[in-house]
């Protein structure tokens, strides 16, 4: 990417976040301020030191939620916000359908209270952290920009769609506001320097993260959800993409959001290749030379049976592919936890 003239200050919203973080390498590689707001429910304060490690610059950054006003109107106030990148959400499929209330609370009311904030302050560039679950359980694929959304399997997904009717009406509600809603399907991956990745609180609730700490020890075994659908092998396939692409896809995105045909403008990030999640434990095992303790479970509820993506447009628009192969992603996520170590 060609680093910018002059920098512009970008508000990343969970920008400490497994996605966010990486995000303000790829922006600050980009010529881009980050300046930071994340509450740390999800992510870890140490995070910014290792972005300042990666890029020689430390971001601006803001402890707090994205749904308190008065600290939004401080934020934009401060620092003469050009564009902003949200990602500050809850995002996991079984969580949501544990306790539905809180992703609506939280997913919804953060982004129309964000909405509020750039109206106020005349921001008018957003980049929106999508996913696939808007397709619902799609039946063509590769899945397109084209397909329609269908019924959301989780609460999870169905904040997703919401929010993006919400920026779609927003947009179209103001002159010279321009958006893009990314959808992307599963990243995966850390920086190649091992210094930034994945590391949830608590328990993982996605697929690489529980199969590095099985492997480190620190979980007694994974649980493949599902060994009966109708693919290959019986388990789930997705579209397995490397935080860093996806990360790189976000800053692009920016840099182009005036010159795209349409806005909202609707972009699928993924690899255009679906693997089964027995396919990738067999994967990280050739990759590693580590064995996987798993065993089979039942179905999870909220779960899709196949997810891939086209990603066509994002040639086309962006002129961005990914760089990154399964087996890289992989063995860059084990590079992470080896570099964690057994701490959770």
């Amino acid at each position: 990417m060609a680093a910018k003239n002059q920098a512009e200050n970008i508000l990343v919203t969970g920008g400490l976040g497994f996605i966010g973080s990486h995000t303000c390498v790829s922006l600050i590689e980009a010529g881009y301020n980050p300046v930071i707001i994340d509450s740390l429910e999800n992510s870890h304060n140490f995070i910014l030191d290792r972005i300042a490690e990666i890029t020689d610059k430390k971001p601006v950054f803001y402890k707090g939620d994205c749904r308190d006003k008065a600290l939004m109107q401080k934020i934009f106030s401060e620092n003469n916000i050009s564009g902003v990148i949200h990602f500050a959400a809850y995002k996991a499929v079984g969580e949501s359908v544990k306790n539905p209330v809180k992703y609506f609370d939280n997913n919804l009311s953060s982004l129309w209270i964000l909405l509020d904030t750039m109206s106020r302050h005349q921001v008018c560039q957003l980049v929106f952290s999508s996913s696939c679950t808007v397709y619902g359980n799609a039946t063509n694929f590769p899945v397109t920009e084209d397909t329609a959304p269908g019924e959301a399997m989780s609460p999870y997904g169905y904040t997703k769609q919401a929010c993006e009717k919400l920026i779609t009406w927003f947009t179209q509600s103001r002159p010279g506001f321009k958006s893009v809603l990314l959808r992307y399907f599963n990243p995966i991956g850390a920086h190649p320097t091992a210094l930034l990745g994945e590391w949830p609180v608590g328990v993982p609730d996605n697929l690489i993260p529980y199969i590095t700490q099985t492997v480190a020890g620190i979980r007694n075994e994974l649980t493949v959800f599902g060994t009966d659908y109708n693919t290959k092998d019986g388990s789930c396939i997705r579209d397995y993409i490397h935080v860093c692409d996806l990360a790189d896809a976000h800053a692009i995105s920016l840099q182009k959001i005036n010159d795209l045909p349409h806005s909202p403008e609707i972009i699928n990030l993924g690899t255009g290749t679906g693997h089964s999640v027995l396919e990738v434990i067999e994967t990280f095992e050739q990759a590693t030379g580590k064995k996987v303790n798993f065993t089979k479970g039942p179905r999870r509820p909220g779960d899709i049976p196949v997810m891939y993506a086209s990603v066509l447009k994002a040639d086309k628009l962006l002129k961005w592919k990914p760089k990154f192969t399964l087996t890289h992603s992989l063995q860059h996520a084990w590079q992470w936890q080896l570099k964690l170590g057994k701490n959770e």
